[in-house]
């Protein structure tokens, strides 16, 4: 059996939020916070507006979705170079949904990517559309998750 590497991932999660009350009751204070790693910029995060959270700021359940599509989209790009499909341009419209319990937890029931990939003249359509079930057999935020990731690519020729 080959040996397993392991990748550790670090990053600093603070809350800026605390107004002068703490949290002394579910009002008196913001979802604010910021999400940072060394030697890289800070995210600004919050809570879904729905849970009182700033809109103007990703909150977790967005930055779980971007996750998945980032993940999927750098295993793809990585698959396309080295089976010889020329990406021009990639962007995805990536969708999650979660229902929320009575209880006020929740959970994911799916995330929906749909990319669309312009590929160079000369490069395989067919082969270009196969490698998106490859990506997402790699992925390693897709196989880390209990709910369904669906992948609805879109491949566009270019002239």
């Amino acid at each position: 059996m080959g040996s397993m590497n392991l990748h550790t991932y670090r990053v600093q999660v603070e809350w800026t939020g605390n107004d002068g009350e703490g949290t002394l009751n579910y009002k008196s204070y913001r979802r604010d916070h910021t999400i940072a790693a060394v030697g890289k910029p800070p995210i600004p995060t919050s809570s879904d507006p729905s849970f009182r959270g700033d809109p103007t700021r990703y909150n977790p359940e967005e930055l779980l979705v971007a996750s998945l599509s980032s993940c999927h989209m750098l295993w793809y790009l990585h698959l396309c170079a080295v089976n010889h499909v020329t990406v021009q341009s990639f962007r995805d419209f990536a969708e999650g949904t979660m229902e929320e319990a009575q209880d006020g937890s929740g959970k994911f029931i799916r995330v929906v990517l749909k990319p669309s990939v312009t590929i160079a003249a000369g490069s395989d359509p067919a082969k270009a559309a196969e490698l998106h079930h490859a990506a997402h057999g790699y992925c390693f935020i897709a196989k880390s998750v209990n709910f369904p990731v669906e992948v609805v690519p879109e491949i566009v020729l270019a002239a």
